[in-house]
Formats: C-alpha cells, sequence, structure tokens
C-alpha cells in the first residue's frame, strides 16, 4: 500500500461546555459533550521512502508550515520507531477559528492513516496517547465516537445511544471572524464555577428537549469579544432556530428539522447543514486492544 485517499477528517461540536474550576498549572477544568458531523477535510497521505514530512494544502488556505498533520506524523514516527516517511496532502474544508475542531481531526485523520499506512498496528489507547501530546480535543477523534468529556477534556466516556438523537440534522454558522481560545480561557469574566453534571442527567435531559442541556460557558465572553458571534445567533433565532456556540467559538450551531432560507446571511457567512455521527468514519481502522 503506497497510498490512502479521500481521508475524512469530521468536524466536532460541543453540545454544552461548563468550565467546573481552574488546575494550579493555570487548565481549566471542564465538562462537555462531544458530537461528530458528517462536515469533514479530507487528506490524502502518501508513502514516501526514508524518514521525511512534508505537507501540502490543497484548499488555497494558508496553514501554518508546522501544523497539526505534520506534528501528528512526527509525533507517531517517535513513539513507534518507524522510519518510513509521508507527504500530506490537506483538502482544508473546515472553518479554522471555529470551535468545530478542525486541526484536531486532522492531527486524528493522519495518526489513524499512518499506523495502517506504515503496518504499525498500535491499539486505539496507544494512539490516544499521541493524541493527546498533540491537544485535549485529539484524543475524541481517536476514540471515534460521540463522548462525554471531562478534566481538560481529555478523559473521555462514550454516550450511550440514547444520549445523542441519530440523525438529527444541524445547521451551523462561522461568521467570517474567528476567536482565539486563550485570549477567551485568559479573560477574567470568564465564569469558573459551574456545578458538575453527570451522564446520566445529560441523557435525561436530552430525552425530554433536544440538545437543550446546560450551556457554552465560554459564549458570553466570545459575544462580548466578537460581536459576530451575537449576530449568528440572533439570526438563528429568527428563525425560530435555538442556537448555542460550539468550543471558543466562532461558529454557532442549531438542531433544525426543516429546511431553512439562508439567502439574507451575510455573505462572508459559512453556513452548512450537517447531520450527525454515532461513529467516526475511520473508526474501525484501529483496533481497541
Amino acid at each position: 500500500m503506497r497510498s490512502l485517499h479521500d481521508l475524512p477528517a469530521p468536524a466536532k461540536l460541543n453540545l454544552f461546555l461548563h468550565v467546573l474550576g481552574r488546575r494550579s498549572d493555570g487548565y481549566h477544568l471542564l465538562q462537555s459533550a462531544f458530537m461528530l458531523l458528517d462536515w469533514c477535510d479530507l487528506l490524502h497521505i502518501e508513502r514516501r521512502a526514508g524518514a521525511s514530512l512534508s505537507r501540502e494544502d490543497l484548499g488555497g488556505s494558508a496553514l501554518p508550515e508546522d501544523d497539526l498533520c505534520l506534528r501528528a506524523a512526527r509525533a507517531l514516527q517517535q513513539a513507534s520507531g518507524c522510519s518510513e516517511g509521508a507527504h500530506i496532502l490537506l483538502d482544508k474544508r473546515l472553518p479554522t477559528q471555529a470551535g468545530l475542531g478542525g486541526g484536531s481531526s486532522d492531527a486524528a485523520t493522519t495518526l489513524l492513516a499512518l499506523n495502517r499506512l506504515w503496518k504499525l498496528d498500535l491499539p486505539r489507547s496507544a494512539l490516544a496517547r499521541i493524541a493527546l501530546t498533540l491537544g485535549a480535543d485529539v484524543p475524541f477523534f481517536i476514540l471515534g465516537r460521540n463522548a462525554w468529556a471531562e478534566g481538560v477534556g481529555e478523559v473521555l466516556t462514550p454516550l450511550p445511544p440514547q444520549a445523542v438523537q441519530a440523525g438529527t440534522r444541524f445547521v451551523v454558522v462561522k461568521p467570517a471572524a474567528g476567536l482565539e481560545t486563550a485570549r477567551i480561557f485568559c479573560d477574567p469574566t470568564l465564569r469558573r464555577d459551574t456545578q458538575a453534571a453527570t451522564i446520566a442527567g445529560f441523557a435525561s435531559a436530552q430525552a425530554h428537549s433536544a440538545f437543550g442541556f446546560g450551556r457554552n460557558d465560554l459564549q458570553p465572553v466570545a459575544e462580548r469579544l466578537c460581536p459576530e458571534v451575537s449576530q449568528a445567533l440572533r439570526w438563528l433565532a429568527s428563525r425560530g432556530l435555538s442556537g448555542r456556540m460550539t468550543g471558543s467559538g466562532s461558529a454557532v450551531f442549531a438542531a433544525m428539522k426543516d429546511t431553512i432560507d439562508v439567502s439574507d446571511a451575510p455573505a462572508h457567512w459559512s453556513i452548512k447543514v450537517c447531520q450527525n455521527l454515532g461513529f467516526h468514519p475511520l473508526a474501525e481502522w484501529v483496533r481497541d486492544e
């Protein structure tokens, strides 16, 4: 096998995001429910002789030279002792600075693909340990299913099927302006004392009011720093949809049943109607143990 093509790196939504406290090292203690979406970046990876690693952008985006894909490949080389190389071609379709986990998902797909291409056969737990060195969201995409997240986002528990309504459609709105995660978490007005919730409470609430549990504690800060977040939420509300920001934004989302008219939305917004996924498209590429 010399190459793998059309490898999906799906987006995620934070159905809620609570900040419970702050550790002595400055990292925040969180609770969230992560859900996979069928909106994806695409990667194409070619095996190369020798240990050289390179990345090419196919989507016209100005990506950093040393992005998470290359860092993931390098980390996998170092952890496994592999002497193989790779050329990674990235078709970036997910917006950046959106709270959709695009960069983390790209890194996870890189790990899953190279584990297969280089014939390493590392189990999911080993890939998850490597993933955590790259970012708190990356292990979720290695887990490969909707999950309850705690700690700094790395302590993951698969959600029971009844906690997420399969086949639900969402509209995701990404304003042109982006938000830097660190700027929000450093803001002195950020609420950091939300009481801990439980998976059982979340699942029960979902059964009675779809995707209405909790809130996003980062949203008030984000709305102050980026007025377009508020504008996008008002646009959703004008269509009878209850919107919420995902992650640290600036994208917002709402569950939807009927087709909506997007003709009056600002031209510089990205709007996508998506459907949730039960499993990562590449979940079966790695063994559990």
